[in-house]
């Protein structure tokens, strides 16, 4: 006999055609998370479609990544309480440059970009916010 246990063949190791193996029957689930859609601001959009490579393939890695359910934290993101509450600002920088990409999350299955600008500042400049919350509003009551 076989020092090595073949799960396909009885335990004594002989051929048995009407023996099965134990799981046979058994129903296997996989767990297919849900991937929210993005909807972007045309403005947000063509803010980052004027992006580096470099900083586009950033953006596009965390957006993938807030698609799949995957918690986004700092320093690349933090919540923006005065934009509205569920708004968050994603910081992606490069060498020569760091922006800004404001997105909402607070809907069950779509993720809001609203908003896109080049940080100049430490502070985030008034008409930014402001500017961020009318789009994020527009976008909510479905006039973008």
């Amino acid at each position: 006999m076989s020092p090595f246990y073949n799960p396909c063949l009885p335990f004594n190791g002989n051929s048995n055609k009407s023996w099965r193996h134990p799981l046979a029957n058994v129903l296997i689930l996989r767990h297919t998370p849900q991937v929210k859609s993005i909807t972007f601001h045309p403005k947000a959009l063509a803010f980052i479609r004027d992006q580096s490579p470099v900083l586009k393939r950033e953006i596009g890695e965390a957006l993938r990544d807030l698609q799949k359910g995957i918690s986004i934290g700092p320093p690349l993101s933090r919540p923006m309480p005065s934009v509205a509450t569920g708004a968050y600002e994603l910081r992606v920088r490069s060498a020569t440059t760091t922006v800004r990409v404001f997105y909402f999350v607070k809907l069950a299955d779509t993720i809001l970009v609203f908003h896109g600008f080049q940080k100049k500042t430490q502070k985030t400049p008034a008409h930014e916010l402001a500017l961020g919350q009318r789009r994020l509003q527009e976008m909510i009551d479905g006039n973008d």
